[in-house]
């Protein structure tokens, strides 16, 4: 079998356990399943709930379910999960899906850490101006105790690595109070600590059709930045419907788009842009009317939209082919590659299609370590 045409990665969220956190802040046993469950139409033709169909409602803290998750994606093509990773000042919150997968062994399928370095709020669920959890910065001990909480992960064997540095991604580079500074120290305890360094990947987010909030990547050290942009229109009439939509009491409401959105002409492109994938987007299971939903999303195009990524990643060497999908999991925000009722595994199966087709570069990707 000829190797994929890019290294798909996929977003993990780990919040489909219960943690003390959240039986305080919203009540006793509640996990992201809780938000999907209650989801309901808020408009006519509006897909709500989303229903996990053929892994159901898991709990994380079962070896059984995150086998199963491991064991369905390999078989479409995914080379690993990219798992959301909490660290607020030496707390760490949700860490013990994957601490579990470390100590264990199991399962065998290659991950990486995204360190979601911003505040926890409760924005999405009707309290924006409540502060749960708020991201700081303390400075270099809190670096060092951060890089020595992850390390064991670093060496892992599983650990994807590109040009045989680990794979670590700034979910909010444009937050940190140095991003330089951070990525010097950062290369600086990876090398000391036996490591050839870090591949450092940096989010740039184009929120409906704004400007990117990060752009200084190359500048900062950075070895790569994601474009994540939600594909819908930002024509004037699509916003003109959005808008009369949030005056009816409606959730902002945009189209898919057949084609994946470009990088931003202000993308800093003396590093590479890895293309990000959405297979939709709902989150008023999360915000209600509140929420943006975008309508129109199909297996087919999101199938569409890999292919047009593997296109642009096809002049990158085979090893730094990033293809990163948001998300495995986000049943809360609508975009996930697990199995529903209504399209079952077609998302999964149009990216294992869009990902056969052969590379232009046959040349092997570099080994692991």
């Amino acid at each position: 079998m000829s190797a994929p045409a890019a290294r798909a990665l996929a977003f993990y969220l780990p919040q489909f356990h219960p943690i003390p956190e959240n039986d305080e802040w919203w009540e006793p046993g509640f996990t992201e399943w809780t938000n999907t469950r209650r989801a309901r139409p808020l408009f006519p033709g509006h897909r709500q709930p989303h229903v996990s169909s053929e892994l159901g409602e898991y709990d994380l803290l079962d070896p059984a379910a995150r086998e199963a998750q491991a064991h369905l994606a390999r078989a479409h093509g995914i080379e690993g999960f990219v798992y959301w990773h909490y660290w607020f000042a030496g707390r760490r919150v949700l860490e013990r899906p994957f601490d579990e997968v470390l100590a264990s062994g199991a399962p065998d399928l290659p991950f990486a850490l995204a360190w979601a370095n911003q505040s926890w709020t409760g924005i999405w669920h009707g309290a924006p101006n409540r502060m749960l959890i708020e991201q700081t910065y303390p400075g270099p001990d809190d670096d060092r105790a951060h890089f020595d909480a992850i390390l064991p992960a670093l060496r892992d064997p599983r650990y994807i690595c590109v040009d045989g540095r680990p794979l670590l991604y700034v979910f909010r580079p444009e937050q940190l109070p140095d991003p330089a500074r951070f990525v010097e120290r950062w290369q600086s305890m990876a090398q000391a600590a036996g490591l050839p360094g870090l591949h450092l990947v940096a989010e740039m987010t184009t929120w409906l059709g704004g400007d990117p909030m990060y752009t200084s990547a190359a500048a900062d050290g950075f070895d790569a930045v994601a474009h994540v942009a939600l594909p819908v229109s930002t024509s004037p009439l699509a916003l003109g419907v959005v808008r009369a939509a949030r005056r009816v009491g409606r959730p902002a409401i945009y189209h898919h788009t057949r084609h994946l959105p470009p990088a931003p002409t202000t993308a800093p492109h003396d590093v590479p842009v890895l293309p990000c994938v959405v297979p939709g987007w709902d989150n008023t299971p999360r915000s209600g009317r509140r929420g943006v939903v975008v309508l129109g999303s199909t297996p087919a195009r999101f199938g569409r939209h890999v292919r047009e990524a593997v296109e642009r990643l096809a002049p990158l060497p085979a090893d730094q082919r990033l293809l990163f999908v948001k998300s495995w999991n986000e049943w809360a925000e609508g975009n996930h590659l697990e199995p529903d009722a209504r399209w079952g595994r077609q998302h999964l199966e149009a990216l294992r299609a869009a990902l056969s087709s052969p590379s232009r570069d046959p040349a092997p990707r570099a080994s692991a370590r």
